[in-house]
């Protein structure tokens, strides 16, 4: 579960990346030639299916660990615990299935038009799908923007517990180095939040 956590964060970076080409004022040119780079080259063909399967196997232990927690206490206590258990780490599984269901809509919006799954109008000169019409269309929806921006920081609070966590569990835990530990994964759940949050207030307020 750890280690396919910080996989999943290290995705993150790089997507978050790709999508910053968005903000460049050159009709798109950068980011639908990483779109076309990630649809066509077959390293990342391999590693779309590693990633794939990353998400699946961290939903599916994150469920199960889930369930074996709940199904040790069935009975619920009548009074609040009062362990020094984070805040959010009670809430994991909740955060969890609301940035499912974040991927699923962002599945539809983006990679099941590559797919030819879903079909969409915006066509580049090459025949390819226009991801940069698309997200500029997309955002520039104020409920949809807001919905995103939304759920992009439920994935912070989801992240900066999942960080110190993953450490935590694989055994990194020591006095010496937790304050860091801490600190870091705090300032990557709010940098990369804060990443993918500017791109729908940049069109909806600037461009």
């Amino acid at each position: 579960m750890s280690l396919l956590g910080i996989f999943l964060m290290i995705f993150l970076v790089v997507h978050l990346g790709i999508n910053l080409c968005l903000l460049r004022s050159d009709g798109g040119a950068w980011f639908n030639a990483a779109a076309h780079f990630m649809g066509t080259n077959y390293i990342v063909k391999v590693f779309e299916v590693i990633l794939f399967g990353g998400f699946i196997l961290h939903i599916l232990i994150g469920t199960i660990l889930q369930i074996q927690n709940w199904m040790s206490r069935p009975v619920r206590y009548k009074v609040t615990n009062k362990t020094y258990t984070p805040f959010l780490s009670k809430y994991m599984i909740y955060t969890g299935i609301i940035i499912l269901i974040f991927l699923l809509i962002h599945f539809m919006n983006f990679y099941f038009i590559r797919l030819g799954w879903v079909s969409n109008p915006n066509i580049t000169a090459e025949g390819e799908p226009d991801f940069y019409l698309i997200a500029q269309e997309l955002f520039v929806q104020p409920a949809y923007s807001l919905l995103y921006i939304i759920l992009i920081i439920i994935l912070g609070f989801h992240l900066n517990h999942a960080f110190q966590s993953a450490w935590q569990t694989l055994g990194v835990n020591h006095p010496q180095y937790n304050g860091f530990i801490r600190w870091f994964g705090t300032i990557y759940a709010i940098l990369i939040p804060l990443g993918f949050i500017f791109i729908p207030l940049y069109f909806l307020l600037i461009r």
